[in-house]
């Protein structure tokens, strides 16, 4: 069994954490799939948007500690972040397509930064997200001191880092954590169409949006001012563009390729 699920439908990639038995954490077995799985959804022209979510009752119970309490299997800190989730937060931002965070359950220490990374985050009714690194003497890692604050704000960031509270899905869209709360019994469904109409999308212009949005978190306003004249260039030289003007004059529904 594969630690990692992929289903490709309707041009979406369905990327699914696949170790229920331990909440769906991650040793460096299921980091180095992951990472494998980015890459080929990335390179694969027919996949016009991604969605990551978990199997079982957890989205991400983050690191298996008994990976890195058993002398045999602990690849160390220093390998673990840099191999293991540094990649995988990278990988999530940098590749030009929508990615949804489907979180179908509890997202705690690297679980819930990965979530956060993601373009688009939704939760059902029932899911927690928790900073769960200082209960045992850790930092958050993953992105978590990036994203975190600046969702939230430096004070609320600070102090769910700090204390490690528990936040609902209903908190955590009210703080602006995460997109949208869905009801339980329609979670999978909403995530469907949330996911088809991202993969029926102008997938380029999709890309260009989420580079400009990743370089205003260190940009000025001249630089992202000329990146966004830079990306408005390219956006307008594609056959998406012509495509969306044309249904807009002729009143009708565009039918966008991706290119």
């Amino acid at each position: 069994m594969s630690s990692i699920e992929l289903k490709i439908k309707n041009g979406i990639a369905y990327i699914t954490l696949n170790r229920p038995e331990v909440f769906n954490s991650f040793n460096r077995e299921m980091a180095l799939r992951l990472q494998q799985v980015l890459d080929d959804c990335e390179s694969n022209p027919d996949i016009r948007a991604m969605v990551l979510t978990g199997n079982g009752k957890a989205f991400c119970a983050g690191q298996d500690l008994k990976e890195v309490t058993s002398p045999e299997l602990n690849p160390g800190f220093k390998k673990i972040l840099e191999e293991h989730y540094n990649p995988i937060i990278t990988r999530i931002r940098n590749i030009k397509k929508p990615i949804i965070g489907a979180i179908n359950g509890v997202a705690a220490g690297a679980g819930a930064n990965i979530a956060l990374a993601c373009d688009i985050v939704v939760a059902h009714e029932k899911v927690s997200f928790i900073q769960a690194f200082s209960l045992i003497g850790l930092i958050p890692d993953s992105a978590g001191t990036f994203f975190l604050p600046r969702l939230i704000g430096f004070q609320k960031a600070s102090a769910l880092a700090m204390l490690g509270d528990k936040v609902s899905a209903e908190e955590a869209a009210n703080m602006g954590m995460i997109y949208k709360v869905l009801p339980l019994e329609s979670f999978q469904e909403e995530v469907n169409e949330l996911a088809l109409k991202l993969a029926n999308m102008p997938t380029l212009a999709l890309g260009k949006i989420k580079e400009a949005f990743n370089q205003s978190l260190t940009n000025n306003l001249e630089e992202q001012l000329a990146l966004e004249s830079k990306l408005q260039i390219e956006a307008a030289q594609t056959e998406d563009y012509e495509e969306g003007v044309s249904a807009f004059v002729e009143k009708r529904k565009p039918n966008f390729k991706g290119k």
